[in-house]
C-alpha cells in the first residue's frame, strides 16, 4: 500500500493510539516518556478524539486499533501504537515498527472444534475454509505451506462461526484460551506471537529525524525503566 505524509501542519506531531485494553497497557510507557495528555483524555465522559499534551508540539489522537495503522501509513500520524497483528495485516511499506513495547502479549491461532481436532491432521491440509478478521495474514500463511484459505471475513464472535456452521475453522487472537474453550473449541496452530509495537510513519522519520529518533529513543528509555 501506497502512501503519503502530507496532512498535519509540519510543526506539530501526532501521536495515534487505540482505544480498549492496549490503552491502559500502554499509558505507564506513554508517561514514562514523558507525554502527559490534557485532562479530556481521561474523562469517559469527553466525546474529543485529539486531544493536546504537555508538549506543545506534540498532541495525540484516540482511534480503534486498526486505525492506528491508517492514520500512520497516510501521514496523519507520525507516530502510533499498534499490535503486530494490526501492523502484518495492514502490512504498509509507510509503516516502520522500531520498537517492541512488551505489552499486549497475545497469540495469533489457528482453531477448531474439539472434536475436529481429536482427528485432525493439519498437514494434510489442501484446502481450508477459514473465518477471520486477518484474511491477508491467514492467507499468505496458508499459501507458504501450499494450502489453499477460503477466508470468510468477520470483524467479531468468531467462535461462532463453526458452530453456525460458516466454517470448519477460525484464525484469532488469543490469549487465554478461556473464550476457545467456552465455545468448544482448540488451538491447533499458532501462526504468530504478538505484542504492540511502536510505529512511525516512513516518510516523517527521513524528513523530521531529530524530532522523531528523539521520541523513539525516550520510548526506548521506558521500556527499559519499566522492565527494571
Amino acid at each position: 500500500m501506497s502512501a503519503t505524509a502530507n496532512t498535519q501542519p509540519a510543526d506539530k506531531l501526532v501521536l495515534a493510539l487505540p482505544k480498549g485494553r492496549i490503552l491502559d497497557e500502554v499509558m505507564p510507557i506513554v508517561r514514562g516518556a514523558g507525554i502527559e495528555p490534557e485532562p479530556d483524555f481521561f474523562d469517559p465522559k469527553s466525546r474529543k478524539l485529539s486531544f493536546a499534551t504537555n508538549h506543545a508540539n506534540l498532541e495525540i489522537i484516540r482511534v480503534r486499533s486498526f486505525d492506528v495503522a491508517t492514520f500512520v501509513a497516510f501521514g496523519a500520524a507520525h507516530m502510533g501504537v499498534a499490535g503486530a497483528d494490526v501492523l502484518m495485516e495492514f502490512d504498509s511499506p509507510e509503516i516502520y515498527a522500531p520498537l517492541d513495547l512488551g505489552i499486549g502479549y497475545c497469540r495469533m491461532s489457528i482453531a477448531e472444534p474439539v472434536e475436529l481436532g481429536q482427528e485432525d491432521d493439519p498437514s494434510t491440509w489442501s484446502h481450508v475454509r477459514v473465518a477471520t478478521k486477518y484474511p491477508e495474514i491467514t492467507k499468505k500463511y496458508f499459501a507458504a505451506r501450499g494450502v489453499q484459505a477460503e477466508c470468510i471475513k468477520l470483524n467479531g464472535a468468531m467462535e461462532l462461526a463453526p458452530a453456525m456452521g460458516l466454517c470448519s475453522r477460525i484464525v484469532d487472537l488469543v490469549s487465554t484460551g478461556a473464550t476457545l474453550k467456552a465455545n468448544g473449541l482448540v488451538e491447533v496452530e499458532t501462526i504468530a506471537e504478538i505484542t504492540s509495537r511502536l510505529a512511525v510513519n516512513r516518510t516523517a522519520w527521513k524528513t523530521r529525524p531529530d524530532e522523531i529518533g528523539g521520541w523513539i529513543e525516550r520510548f526506548g528509555e521506558a521500556i527499559d525503566a519499566q522492565a527494571s
